[in-house]
């Protein structure tokens, strides 16, 4: 199947991914735009993993303030190299990420940030409300993993959560599928949001 330049644009829009990336990927694909689009995910999960051992120590702070001044964030998007940190890409994502979390209000960056208690605790919680439910026993473990995956992890975890702009993918696939893009380890390092009336 010839593999036309609107296409590859439609592709590049969808995914932000380089244009010749974005070329390969339809014609390894045949032109399936939905397999074009795992391609590139694929691809920038791989170079994400090879980037695991390296160290984000450039980056920037970006702030997003929503509309009427009653919410603000902070976050801190580091990756390996000034040069990365200086590219529109980059600041796109740090800009992304800072809205996001002002419309999601993570509590923690990624799974490993929380502490076990929490974890057991919640666990427990699903338990119980599984067990009021009249759930079979031998079905339990497996209720309270998947309810902990879509009430716990996928809201409190930054990495976890739907991508608000693209609830088909979670925020990691968005960071992984930069690094695919630009090449270099990307990580959030910190971030803070705030509320006027709220306690931090």
């Amino acid at each position: 199947m010839a593999i036309t330049a609107e296409m590859v644009k439609q592709l590049r829009e969808k995914t932000g991914a380089a244009m010749m990336d974005c070329k390969k990927a339809l014609q390894d694909a045949s032109g399936d735009e939905q397999k074009a689009v795992q391609l590139l995910r694929e691809k920038g999960m791989a170079v994400a993993a090879k980037r695991e051992g390296k160290t984000a120590s450039e980056g920037l702070v970006e702030q997003y303030i929503h509309t009427g001044g009653k919410i603000g964030v902070l976050v801190e998007l580091n990756c390996e190299t000034d040069f990365v940190a200086r590219t529109d890409d980059f600041k796109e994502l740090a800009k992304e990420l800072a809205m996001h979390i002002s419309w999601t209000k993570p509590e923690y960056i990624s799974r490993a940030e929380i502490p076990a208690e929490v974890i057991e605790r919640e666990k427990a919680i699903h338990m119980q409300w599984a067990q009021n439910e009249g759930k079979p026993e031998a079905a339990l473990p497996k209720i309270v993993e998947g309810r902990m995956e879509k009430l716990f992890f996928q809201v409190v975890c930054l990495l976890d959560q739907p991508f608000i702009k693209d609830q088909d993918r979670s925020i990691g696939d968005v960071i992984s599928e930069k690094v695919g893009k630009l090449g270099e380890k990307i990580v959030v390092k910190r971030f803070v949001r705030l509320r006027v009336g709220e306690d931090a």
